[in-house]
């Protein structure tokens, strides 16, 4: 039989409020645009720099359209939005199983999170030429360096989503002879979701970071490269022009995943947070 609780979860206010403020206002964020183009612009005369030092926002929008009238820039874009998408796939996988299990393991916790820490505490940019010499500069050794940045946040927000649950409902559960399951298919889930797209966020933006750390270590494409190229050659609109399109590609990860979360959890939309959940726990006839 199916059994329907109905519960009150009081969840913390929705974070980054600035952000969401100026998304639901959208002239707040074409003034701000405007205004920075146009101080830069003025730096840039004033200033009396050289092309190669500041260009002028002309100039690299012209930069921009020459890098996609020769083909580059779609070829050096698709080949970094594959290893962040492929990345943020595998981080995220390893994360959420191995944080639902610390989670779950006081013992294991105990054990591994030692190793956890102190792999945290290397800078990315020292364990990537290691990446690069064992696995090579191709492809795979980026989606690592990707993984290894995104793991983090995702592990703990797991372990912090699945740890968030009351006992209260758990013991309400093991009192419907729940199975492991059932529990958390009809509990854990749904109650650790909020803070576990938290996390998801922060890894999607993370991964543009951990595919360009990748790529100046060593790598024949992606915008990485491309910062590299125009460094080398002191074009400094080159430059501009990879750096603006990995802000984009940050941006649209974040906005899907911020769209994916606010369909997951319309169930937070109802009254006073009240969260229906329906369980197929068996029930024993009396």
């Amino acid at each position: 039989m199916e059994i329907c609780l109905k519960i009150t979860i009081n969840y913390p206010e929705e974070p980054f409020g600035a952000f969401l403020y100026m998304k639901s206002r959208p002239w707040l964020i074409v003034l701000s645009i405007f205004l920075m183009l146009l101080v830069w612009q003025l730096v840039a005369w004033f200033g009396g720099f050289p092309a190669f030092i500041l260009p002028t926002p002309e100039q690299v929008a012209v930069r921009f359209v020459q890098a996609i009238l020769d083909g580059s820039m779609v070829r050096n874009t698709l080949v970094t939005l594959m290893e962040v998408l492929a990345g943020l796939a595998l981080g995220v996988s390893v994360a959420t199983v191995l944080g639902y299990l610390l989670a779950r393991s006081l013992h294991l916790e105990r054990l591994l999170s030692p190793y956890i820490v102190a792999s945290q505490s290397i800078p990315i940019v020292a364990i990537a030429p290691l990446l690069v010499i064992w696995f090579g500069p191709g492809l795979f050794s980026k989606i690592l360096v990707c993984a290894l940045i995104v793991f983090f946040p995702v592990l703990v927000n797991t372990v912090v989503g699945v740890r968030s649950v009351p006992e209260d409902l758990r013991d309400l559960m093991r009192s419907l002879q729940a199975t492991r399951w059932q529990t958390l298919k009809s509990l854990e889930l749904p109650a650790a979701l909020p803070v576990f797209l938290g996390g998801l966020r922060i890894g999607a933006t993370l991964s543009v970071i951990g595919a360009v750390v990748g790529e100046f270590v060593g790598a024949k494409s992606g915008l990485g490269f491309m910062v590299n190229v125009g460094r080398g050659v002191y074009d400094t609109s080159l430059v501009f022009v990879a750096v603006f399109t990995l802000i984009a590609l940050a941006l649209i990860l974040y906005g899907l995943v911020s769209l994916f979360e606010k369909r997951l959890l319309r169930w937070q939309q109802r009254p006073e947070n009240e969260v229906l959940l329906v369980s197929d726990v068996p029930s024993k006839a009396t």
